[in-house]
């Protein structure tokens, strides 16, 4: 990895995920992480490790045998002038209500990192504005940043979480409408699919036939970002390979330039 980074100067990021890697140790953890800081690497800006154990097991950063060494990892990375962008995901304001989440989250944040918040759409869930707008407000008030608002992947059971694209557009404009603009650094509904992360910017209106505008935040190629595009209007769409270009266009603009290794 190191090697891969010093060929490649304009890699700015390291992620680790999963799974999640705050199954591992603190010690197991530092193996991974210390080449990073020792290689001396100055295109390396930012290290982020993408976990639920926020939500799921405060007790981690609290009183978990390895605890403070864990803490004491973060440290020396912000210290060594790279930034560590913990990326939690909380599913439901429920979440950040216990005294060991805050007591967790203000340990993480007295280390330097910054903590980005993100979650999936989820029936049964958290299928409503008013929750996310809950969670968005309280995600602040601990001093963490919204992040992300994902569309569920079209894995697993799927079909029980599904929330439409229309729907989770909408859940997500009306929450987003309720909160300060501390709240509206989060991004979304967005679809991590193949060809990149796939926002639903919203449904328009063309003469008299609705369709989805929708852009790329992320993508194989960097010149898609930034690009809006158009589908059919489906309202039972649950995945971008539902959606169908709009008349008069045979496939999306980027199905002939995505190739695949």
């Amino acid at each position: 990895m190191v090697k891969y980074l010093q060929e490649h100067p304009e890699v700015t990021d390291v992620l680790f995920t999963g799974g999640d890697p705050l199954v591992m140790s603190a010690k197991k953890l530092q193996e991974y992480i210390d080449p990073l800081l020792n290689a001396d690497l100055p295109n390396l800006q930012s290290i982020r490790i993408g976990t639920k154990a926020l939500g799921y097991w405060p007790y981690r950063f609290i009183n978990d045998k390895d605890s403070d060494d864990l803490l004491r990892l973060f440290e020396k990375v912000v210290n060594s002038g790279i930034q560590l962008a913990f990326m939690a995901h909380f599913n439901h304001s429920n979440e950040l209500k216990t005294e060991a989440v805050q007591i967790a989250i203000k340990r993480i944040l007295n280390t330097g990192s910054v903590i980005r918040t993100q979650s999936p759409i989820m029936n049964h869930i958290n299928n409503s504005a008013n929750e996310w707008a809950e969670m968005w407000r309280l995600q602040v008030k601990l001093g963490c940043i919204p992040y992300y608002m994902f569309v569920a992947r079209d894995t697993g059971a799927q079909g029980y979480f599904a929330v439409t694209l229309e729907n989770a557009w909408k859940i997500y404009r009306n929450a987003y409408k309720q909160v300060s603009g501390l709240a509206r650094t989060v991004r979304g509904p967005s679809m991590s699919a193949n060809p990149g992360k796939v926002q639903i910017l919203g449904v328009s209106q063309v003469g008299n036939k609705k369709i989805f505008a929708l852009n790329f935040l992320q993508a194989r190629n960097p010149n898609w970002v930034g690009k809006p595009f158009f589908a059919k209007y489906n309202p039972d769409a649950i995945w971008l390979n539902e959606l169908e270009p709009i008349e008069g266009k045979e496939q999306f603009f980027f199905e002939s330039k995505l190739v695949l290794s």
